[in-house]
């Protein structure tokens, strides 16, 4: 089946199951937005077996396209540190950081371009649902700081480590930069207690939570420093960024601390 059929068939499924009713693009483009718009939107629930092949199908033919860089083909800027500027979404390692909302159910905005919406776009529907499982158990939002562990499904990596970062709406204040710090150490202690080798982090907070993009990345690399050295841990951490500024500094900051 080629993979515009796949696409319309899948999006046909998305909005018959959810009574809604969109006139079909006719360029695979718009086709794709609209199937990753109308994925953003629906709440988690579960899905046919069809649906959950034929998905799986499309994301992982997406994810060729796209290409995967496995952490084992990345140089190391110190002893397991890495710095990589790139889609996390393709990432091959154990596991990838994923800065969610309190709910934890992912982006429901249509097209975001949060990382939060690329995660559960790609990984595919059964990541949300996944996740509205664990949060329906707690029985409350996810804390600040926290990290939670699911499976990536669609992605290559293996596992997907959720943390709600810190929201910066004025001042930065120390609270504010201790949450920070705390969401590096919980997703490494979890990564740690699930025996997890490599682990990547994005730029936690740092885009619609609005920190500060030197400070926070001081504060990443201090705290994964730290947490290796004072526990003897020998995962290996990849920081990713998207923006060159990001790279920028972090090539700058990670030089410094050699």
């Amino acid at each position: 089946m080629i993979q515009e059929s796949k696409i319309k068939i899948l999006i046909d499924y998305i909005l018959s199951s959810s009574n809604l009713k969109v006139e079909m693009p006719a360029d695979e483009t718009s086709q794709k937005r609209v199937f990753r718009a109308y994925v953003n939107m629906r709440m988690p629930k579960p899905v046919s077996k069809k649906f959950l092949q034929l998905q799986d199908e499309y994301l992982q033919e997406q994810l060729l396209q796209k290409g995967i860089t496995d952490i084992d083909c990345l140089t190391p800027v110190k002893e397991d540190i890495f710095l990589w500027k790139g889609d996390i979404t393709t990432l091959k390692c154990d596991a990838i950081v994923n800065a969610a909302n309190s709910q934890m159910l992912g982006c429901f905005c249509p097209n975001h371009g949060c990382i939060d919406n690329a995660i559960h776009t790609f990984a595919g529907v059964q990541l949300r649902l996944e996740c509205a499982e664990i949060m329906k158990k707690q029985g409350f939002e996810e804390p600040t700081g926290q990290a939670k562990i699911t499976r990536a499904y669609n992605l290559p990596c293996r596992y997907v480590l959720h943390t709600v970062g810190p929201i910066v709406r004025n001042t930065l204040t120390q609270q504010i930069e201790s949450d920070l710090a705390n969401c590096y150490k919980s997703c490494l202690a979890l990564a740690d207690e699930n025996n997890l080798q490599s682990v990547a982090f994005c730029c936690i907070s740092t885009g619609e939570f609005c920190f500060p993009n030197e400070k926070a990345a001081e504060i990443a690399i201090k705290t994964v420093t730290d947490y290796k050295e004072k526990t003897n841990s020998k995962i290996k951490v990849v920081f990713n960024v998207f923006k060159d500024m990001d790279y920028a500094i972090y090539s700058r900051l990670l030089n410094a601390n050699c």
